[in-house]
């Protein structure tokens, strides 16, 4: 048996209520502004004019007023049928319009002074190439980078705990600060030539005697006694000064410092800690 083609289940191309509709009602009714294709969108009478001048390449120098106050009609038209409320702006410039194009159709007439009457479009035209300036600007605003919308500020946080490290005395800074102590030693010689027992140990002592009374001791003040007090050769007195300097060095007895590179060397009693001032 076979069943009638007609008979068969419909799929439905809409639902109406929750009911399903096979076909369309006869009494459907449309309204004209029921679907709506808005092409362009301008942002002012200028605009409009700008657009329909821009379309059709006419020199805006030279607007042909026929040509174009009837277009702008035909706009005007068309907004005020559907949106009245937008239309009233529209119609000041088509007011504007067409008192161009009927002074343009009256004779032209010289002025008192002789000079040549202005031309009716010239007020028009300052303000479309004005107009038309800003527009381009804002655009050219508008395809800079912009913050939140093309990119983002990155934030971060960070602890940072900054400790003055006080440099190494080098060898190099050890060496010319020796040899200004043995220039200035040359200066104070004597040409005595007499035998003296120079003990290095007694020199320790001594050394260790004033940095008892002093935090820090300059390296050069460290000399200046020992030089002051020689009787017989100076140089030899430092030399075995220092020396003894460099002993308690070793030992571990004296430790040398220097604030930055170049700077002056400081001694003081390694097993002492230094005051910090706050």
């Amino acid at each position: 048996m076979e069943l009638d083609a007609s008979l068969e289940p419909k799929e439905a191309f809409a639902r109406l209520y929750g009911e399903p509709l096979f076909s369309l009602p006869q009494d459907l009714y449309i309204p004209p502004q029921a679907l709506e294709v808005i092409l362009h969108s301008f942002e002012g009478p200028l605009d409009l004019l700008l657009y329909l001048i821009r379309k059709q390449n006419i020199d805006v120098l030279d607007i042909p007023m026929a040509q174009v106050t009837e277009q702008y009609l035909e706009y005007v038209e068309q907004i005020r049928q559907t949106h009245l409320e937008l239309v009233g702006e529209y119609l000041l410039m088509a007011a504007l319009l067409i008192e161009i194009k009927s002074r343009m159709l009256l004779p032209v007439k010289k002025a008192d002074t002789g000079e040549e009457v202005e031309d009716p479009r010239a007020e028009l035209v300052r303000r479309l190439l004005a107009y038309e300036q800003m527009k381009r600007a804002a655009l050219e605003l508008d395809e800079l980078p912009r913050l939140e919308r093309d990119f983002e500020v990155a934030a971060a946080q960070v602890e940072l705990h900054i400790e003055t490290i006080l440099p190494d005395v080098c060898a190099e800074d050890l060496r010319q600060a020796w040899l200004g102590i043995m220039q200035r030693a040359k200066l104070h010689q004597s040409h005595t030539i007499t035998r003296e027992q120079l003990s290095v140990r007694d020199h320790m002592s001594q050394i260790l005697r004033r940095l008892s009374k002093h935090e820090f001791l300059e390296f050069n003040q460290l000399f200046d006694a020992v030089i002051g007090q020689a009787t017989t050769d100076a140089a030899a007195v430092v030399v075995v000064h220092f020396l003894a300097m460099l002993e308690l060095v070793k030992e571990s007895l004296v430790a040398l410092t220097q604030a930055e590179p170049y700077a002056p060397i400081y001694l003081r009693l390694a097993y002492t800690q230094p005051t910090v001032a706050a």
